[in-house]
């Protein structure tokens, strides 16, 4: 080891973040454009909600195989690397199909198929994407690069949402007419322009990560568990188990507002011209998300892992309690912004738990398995938000903020379980993975 190199290259943690950038660009295309899109075709909430559900079908699937197979994936240019470059080529692709699909006007089974299609390769390669940063950071450092990168992915998110309800303004000048933004960005020819954007976007930062960051060299040691015994093993394991299960309950939290946030809005305001001012809050939600992972990033290393997470969670919860009684545009901007900053916190000190869990277990070098479990706990709540939410709302009578309270539930019941783990907070004289980081120093 040469002694000279110390920490971690920052230049390395920012292409890896510019990777998590554009992927939140393209996830923030779904997010502000496919609910509206579907609702041109149908308006029965259940169709709409089981289409979008797709993605967490897939999600609970492919990370999970792929993420074990690129555990023993060998190539000259890493285990990583491949999956990424050739996962964001192939979801680049997957976004212009859904778009000139649509404007085809291809039926509605052409067009979930090419959002399937979207999903699959956005999954494709996130469990290596997840997997690269603890690969490369120590245990017990990684609270500060979580938060850099939780910082470039919801500014990714931030872009998008940003950009749309711009176009969405454009447009409106153009047509002014039009009954709605969507219709307005059609009429003028403006649809494109997000869809491009996030193709290019995804294309640029895994180029850029595949020739400029070099892994660490293929481990010693091989795995021991095949793809049956580890999937065994962490339904044994009390702290895996309960911070998986913690995260299916805020994450479902979360999909509950953002796959029908449009219909929350409508619910609330009685319009259903809410494509600016949707984007608009997401886009406010985004600012304060990055807010939250700056904050939450380093109190990760600092006062605790668990209280870190529980901290956020609180935050988060704040806003699901209040959005049951919230009647105003201003209102439900308020409480979404405040959800931002905890799910921000949230998302910047949940990140490294599996890593550093794994260091407890001295698995480190095999996390791709582990964090492809890991996003597909994060996908389950995507495909039960779509499909449970919309038969809440048909019994709630089509009111969408029924899903406020439910999901304030689900936080709560989240929040004990982290509380519980009882490997989770950082021993004194725990082992950094030094060895990991000297082959990636340099770009």
């Amino acid at each position: 080891m040469n002694p000279d190199k110390k920490g971690i290259s920052m230049k390395v943690i920012l292409v890896i973040a510019f990777v998590g950038l554009s992927m939140s660009t393209g996830w923030a295309l779904n997010k502000a454009l496919s609910f509206k899109l579907l609702q041109t075709y149908t308006q029965n909430s259940i169709i709409i909600g089981s289409i979008l559900a797709l993605q967490g079908i897939i999600g609970v699937i492919v990370p999970v195989l792929f993420g074990y197979y690129s555990d023993t994936y060998h190539s000259r240019s890493g285990r990583r690397k491949a999956f990424i470059l050739w996962g964001g080529f192939a979801a680049a692709l997957a976004a212009a199909l859904i778009y000139f699909s649509y404007i085809a006007h291809a039926p509605l089974g052409i067009f979930a198929t090419f959002l399937a299609i979207f999903y699959f390769f956005m999954y494709f390669f996130v469990a290596q994407y997840r997997a690269l940063m603890p690969d490369i950071v120590p245990s017990g450092e990684r609270g500060k690069p979580s938060g850099i990168i939780t910082f470039f992915e919801w500014g990714g998110n931030l872009l998008m949402f940003g950009f749309v309800a711009i176009v969405s303004v454009m447009a409106r000048k153009v047509f002014p007419s039009a009954e709605t933004a969507l219709e307005a960005m059609i009429k003028a020819n403006y649809l494109w322009m997000p869809f491009a954007l996030a193709g290019v976007f995804l294309v640029l930062s895994v180029l850029l990560l595949y020739f400029k960051v070099k892994e660490p060299p293929y481990p010693d040691v091989e795995p021991e568990e095949n793809v049956i015994e580890y999937i065994k093993n962490i339904l044994l394991d009390h702290d895996f188990v309960s911070f998986y299960i913690a995260q299916i309950f805020w994450w479902l939290s979360f999909e509950f507002i953002a796959v029908f946030l449009f219909g929350i809005l409508e619910s609330i305001l009685n319009t259903k011209d809410v494509l600016t001012l949707g984007t608009a809050i997401m886009a406010i939600f985004n600012i304060t998300v990055l807010v939250g992972a700056l904050i939450g990033g380093p109190l990760y290393d600092r006062i605790g892992r668990r209280k870190s997470i529980i901290i956020g969670g609180l935050i988060f919860l704040a806003p699901f309690i209040w959005g049951w009684f919230v009647t105003t545009s201003t209102e439900i901007t308020a409480a979404i912004g405040i959800a931002g900053i905890g799910w921000g916190m949230l998302m910047a000190t949940s990140w490294p738990v599996i890593g550093d869990l794994l260091n407890n277990y001295e698995k480190e070098f095999f996390n791709g398995r582990y964090y492809g479990f890991f996003e597909a706990t994060k996908s389950l709540p995507v495909a039960i938000a779509g499909i449970l939410g919309g038969i809440i709302v048909y019994f709630a009578g089509g009111n969408y903020k029924v899903l406020f309270p439910v999901g304030a539930i689900f936080v709560i019941i989240a929040m004990p379980l982290i509380w519980g783990m009882k490997y989770l907070d950082r021993k004194k004289g725990e082992p950094s993975m030094e060895g990991a980081i000297e082959a990636t120093e340099e770009l």
